[in-house]
């Protein structure tokens, strides 16, 4: 099989490939003082936090804007701008903002900036994904500069997560525009952008905790993964998170001074079906699909253990993680079976000839390509010829969005509420109001997703969600494959980095480097 070929891995051919990849290098570009550059797989889309979902353009953007609250490195909210909060009732939360916070320009941030904010996200002119979020929001009432009122229409429990939100200015354009992002009021502020190349940040001298250690942060747009363990060595990149192809770790740990730690993680990975498909919004054929996958094979030897089976989208960290939700187990006879129940028998047995053909698509990252063909080659074993269609992340990611798909595969971060199953599943919930791109509707589901956002008690909204959690294990509108443990590699001059479950860049605030190394 070819993941038994890749799993024959050794020091030589990788210490080949990085030769070879070497040879074909630019000259590395002279450094700038105390700038850490961190090599990042794909170019961050949107750094706009009213626009931005891809992880990259989240994960910096977070370092750009402040939010009301943010998750911490346990991932409980807390007070951000904030400088206090309360709940008078299920339907109110009110906000007194600290006073020292202020937007890159000077300008001061106020309780008006944070109106606007929300209010142009639910503008529908502004077409924001994040509109449908809000969607309880009945209205904001500043009471004074540094004091706002949140009045929902019901209660929606879940809703506080929609604090997490980066703020920007009043009047700031919307990204049909095609303008810079606006200023933030976070620890670094953008420098620069070279779409496809890099973005540039520089430390922020008015943060209201204190100016950042590091001059800047240069995130380097390296697509191939053996290239950026390259720059690495070379000293041309100073730290990465996750995008690394696992066969490299030991290499790296032998062949630099590196710094190199897993971390359990919340970034779930999934396998997405579009429903309105003939074939797979049938059931038993999903249910196959899952039964055919052989993830522990694709863990240990693709992803050497870089990963953990999921169950469904809530990892074991998170409060309402239900452990009884059965996994789908490597079952290829069974699958067979499935599929013959379906209506889909093999038409010769053993022979050439599928049952039916579904394409799949991905990036054309190399890890992300492996792990493709290992699907279509276990998916054959089943009958089901699989076509990979590979792409650039921009053109598969607005596929992705637009519907365009028979399967696919993509990762949720940063979940912090179980809500988040009513913005990928619920019947509302289909674009542009939503996430569930697979157009997926159940009735039950919705009735349930309905009752964990109206209900506040926590231990009614565990016993809530954990019925969501056994339906979908059964209806399988996606399948579930593994959640991501968080890989962090530093050169050894870096300090102060604190892994974030979601794989958050926000602690680079505190990063200082501790010599002069070769930075970019």
């Amino acid at each position: 099989m070819l993941i038994n070929r890749r799993s024959n891995f050794s020091y030589f051919p990788l210490a080949a490939s990085l030769f070879l990849i070497g040879c074909r290098f630019s000259p590395t570009p002279e450094p700038r003082s105390n700038y850490l550059v961190v090599g990042i797989e794909s170019n961050p889309l949107q750094l706009d936090p009213r626009y931005s979902t891809d992880a990259n353009g989240v994960r910096i953007g977070g370092l750009i804007y402040n939010s009301l609250m943010r998750a911490d490195e346990r991932m409980r909210l807390q007070p951000e701008l904030a400088e206090r909060w309360t709940a008078p009732d299920d339907r109110t939360y009110l906000f007194d903002l600290r006073r020292d916070a202020k937007f890159h320009d000077g300008k001061a941030l106020t309780a008006e900036d944070v109106r606007y904010t929300y209010e142009s996200i639910l503008n529908p002119k502004s077409r924001s994904p994040k509109r449908g979020m809000l969607k309880p929001l009945d209205g904001i009432d500043v009471l004074g500069p540094h004091r706002l009122r949140f009045r929902l229409s019901a209660p929606h429990a879940p809703f506080l997560e929609q604090f997490t939100i980066g703020i920007v200015p009043v009047g700031s354009p919307g990204a049909e525009t095609n303008a810079m992002p606006p200023p933030g009021s976070g620890p670094f502020m953008l420098e620069s952008v070279d779409s496809g190349e890099k973005v540039t940040l520089k430390a922020n001298p008015i943060y209201w905790e204190g100016k950042p250690s590091l001059t800047g942060l240069v995130f380097k747009v390296v697509p191939d993964a053996l290239v950026r363990v390259l720059e690495f060595k070379k000293g041309a990149i100073g730290f990465m998170q996750n995008d690394i192809e696992p066969d490299v770790l030991p290499w790296l740990k032998r062949n630099t001074q590196a710094s190199v730690a897993a971390h359990q993680g919340t970034t779930s990975q999934y396998i997405g079906i579009n429903l309105t498909h003939p074939i797979l919004r049938q059931r038993k054929v999903r249910q196959a699909l899952a039964l055919a996958i052989d993830r522990d094979s694709i863990i240990r030897h693709v992803l050497k253990d870089n990963v953990t089976p999921a169950s469904g989208l809530l990892s074991p960290l998170n409060w309402a993680f239900d452990e009884t939700v059965p996994q789908w187990r490597y079952d290829p006879q069974k699958a067979k079976r499935l599929l013959d129940e379906a209506g889909y028998p093999d038409p010769d047995g053993d022979g050439p000839r599928p049952r039916f053909r579904v394409s799949y698509k991905t990036t054309n990252i190399d890890l992300r390509r492996r792990i493709a063909e290992a699907f279509k080659e276990q998916l054959a074993q089943v009958g089901i010829e699989l076509e990979i269609r590979s792409y650039e992340w921009g053109t598969f990611y607005n596929d992705v969005k637009n519907g365009n798909f028979h399967l696919f595969s993509l990762a949720w971060v940063g979940i912090v509420d179980p809500d988040i199953y009513f913005q990928l599943f619920h019947s509302d919930s289909v674009p542009p109001n939503g996430d569930n791109r697979g157009l997926y509707r159940n009735p039950e589901i919705d009735r349930l997703l309905e009752a964990g956002r109206a209900t506040v008690d926590p231990a009614q909204r565990k016993t809530i969600y954990r019925r969501v959690q056994n339906l979908l294990a059964e209806d399988l509108p996606y399948i579930p494959l593994w959640w991501w443990k968080n890989v962090v590699v530093q050169a050894p001059h870096v300090r102060g980095f604190v892994p974030y479950p979601d794989g958050e860049f926000i602690s680079f605030k505190k990063v200082s480097l501790v010599s002069g190394p070769p930075t970019p």
